[in-house]
């Protein structure tokens, strides 16, 4: 059934590219997790913050599945200048009520009791920077490296204990109210078994915003990593891929968004949905 709506909600996103209005599309965020080459301003500061439900996601570290609710993920952006942004994304409580525990490389070290466990989630500060502007036959470039600091817990089942690090090369272009942004790059992600190894992966994301109105938009994306490693990966490094198809309402400096989102992994959940909230304001005197 979640493969069939997230099907259905394509046709529907498509329909709407070909259909609908001819204003200028916004750049990307919420409930987007593609990255726009886009920065938001000198001196801007965005603050974001929803929640998430994924049912029956994979925890091939410690063993564990269940269904996750995240409450809240949060994220601040700064502009630092015209051309560079810094970010720190994170999620404050992660909650997942467990359907199944099987023997896994971290299952010794959980600690907890009952079928819930808790954590703080992991928390990725990134530097993302403009290299190039769009033009009308050219889009535009940038790029970003982010680094994923180990807050999770693995006691709880939740975390790696792990730092990792990505590079990518974001694009985006838009033509008329159509806004397409692509990325890709490499992500050098830790052995949480083994602290003297780990596996590269290549990072993808490509998604799509079409604004209706001058207020609505509809969005989607595919994102995720593939592994490239021959034979059987660290564990927590798999490939996982999700594709999210959703909504933004737009009202001055706020910016409402709520999406539906399906796995394309056996690990990633096999549905679930998102609903949050963008705020933007000048903040700083950047000389």
């Amino acid at each position: 059934m979640p493969r069939r709506a997230i099907q259905i909600g394509v046709a529907i996103l498509c329909a709407a590219v070909l259909t609908g209005r001819t204003t200028a599309a916004f750049a990307q965020q919420r409930p987007l997790v593609t990255e726009d080459p886009e920065v938001i301003g000198a001196g801007r500061m965005l603050l974001e913050a929803g929640i998430a439900y994924e049912r029956d996601l994979a925890f091939p570290a410690s063993g564990l599945r269940g269904n996750l609710l995240t409450v809240p993920g949060a994220g601040v952006s700064v502009g630092l200048g015209s051309l560079v942004e810094l970010q720190l994304d994170g999620v404050l409580r992660n909650r997942l009520a467990v359907t199944d525990r099987q023997p896994a490389p971290l299952s010794d070290l959980l600690n907890f009791t009952g079928n819930k466990t808790s954590s703080v989630g992991d928390f990725v500060l990134a530097t993302k920077v403009r290299v190039a502007p769009e033009t009308s036959g050219r889009p535009a470039f940038g790029l970003r490296f982010a680094t994923k600091l180990p807050s999770a817990s693995n006691e709880k089942g939740l975390g790696l204990d792990t730092i990792d690090f990505y590079s990518s090369l974001l694009v985006g272009k838009t033509v008329r109210s159509i806004r397409v942004v692509g990325n890709i790059g490499l992500g050098i992600l830790s052995d949480p078994t083994n602290g003297t190894r780990q596996n590269d992966v290549v990072t993808l994301g490509a998604s799509l915003a079409r604004a209706l109105t001058d207020a609505v938009e509809v969005v989607g994306e595919v994102n995720g990593h593939a592994n490239t490693r021959s034979g059987v990966p660290p564990p927590g490094t798999e490939s996982r891929a999700t594709a999210r198809i959703g909504a933004r309402l737009t009202r001055g400096t706020l910016r409402l968004d709520a999406a539906f989102l399906t796995g394309l992994t056996t690990r990633d959940p096999t549905w679930g949905f998102t609903l949050g909230a963008t705020y933007v304001w000048d903040a700083l005197n950047v000389p």
